[in-house]
């Protein structure tokens, strides 16, 4: 059986792995490439790895979520994201279903029991 801080550990991962999709489609209503993007959520007080992030933008962007190109900025190419059509409606949806979990589960967690 697992002691309390690996529980724990687990969990918050499988917590955050949810918010940070949310977070991603949010941040990327700005047009934004990677390192950037990293930087805001980390600001933002997500900090995600490389290692984790790329992969997810790929996903994000091959079900249709995300827009991609790359351009040259300072002499380096850098690829750009951005939030698709399909991106936008999608994650209005989202956090409409988040705002209403969220309620939830503070009405829950607040009873006194």
């Amino acid at each position: 059986m697992p002691n309390d801080d690996d529980l724990f550990e687990k969990l918050r991962i499988e917590l955050r792995r949810g918010s940070l999709i949310l977070a991603v489609l949010g941040a990327l209503r700005v047009e934004r490439y990677g390192y950037t993007l990293r930087a805001s959520l980390e600001e933002a007080g997500l900090p995600i790895e490389e290692g984790a992030l790329y992969p997810l933008l790929r996903r994000l962007e091959a079900q249709g979520l995300l827009t991609s190109e790359w351009r040259e900025e300072g002499k380096r190419n850098k690829r750009f994201y951005r939030l698709s059509a399909d991106g936008t409606r999608v994650l209005g949806q989202l956090l409409e279903e988040w705002n209403s979990i969220s309620d939830s589960i503070l009405r829950l967690t607040e009873r006194k029991q």
